[in-house]
């Protein structure tokens, strides 16, 4: 039986403190962690940004999407490897919902 996979998005906020260096190795070991597990559909970097409200005393985070497809069992271990990374302010997985053929 096939395993089910489902379209997720995720986005998460890094601290600028690491540096542009920093910031480029954790982007590119979330895309090599979830290009392992699925499939990377599409990266998007929105850059720095003022933060809504401090966060660890830090009023800036580097925010990035990404769209990715795999078995739901692989969200949980993201999750978890999210909390364990250092420099990792906020994070969110988001399962899309299926797009429904349209009606003529």
């Amino acid at each position: 039986m096939p395993e089910v996979t489902n379209s997720y998005e995720t986005v998460f906020i890094l601290s600028t403190k690491l540096g542009e260096d920093g910031i480029a190795s954790l982007v590119q070991k979330f895309k090599d962690l979830i290009a392992a597990n699925g499939t990377v559909d599409g990266v998007d970097e929105w850059g720095k940004r003022r933060l809504a409200y401090l966060i660890n005393k830090e009023a800036e985070g580097y925010y990035v999407l990404i769209d990715f497809t795999s078995v739901p069992a692989f969200t949980a271990e993201l999750d978890r490897i999210y909390k364990i990374t250092d420099g990792v302010l906020r994070s969110l997985i988001i399962k899309k919902e299926p797009e429904k053929a349209k009606k003529e």
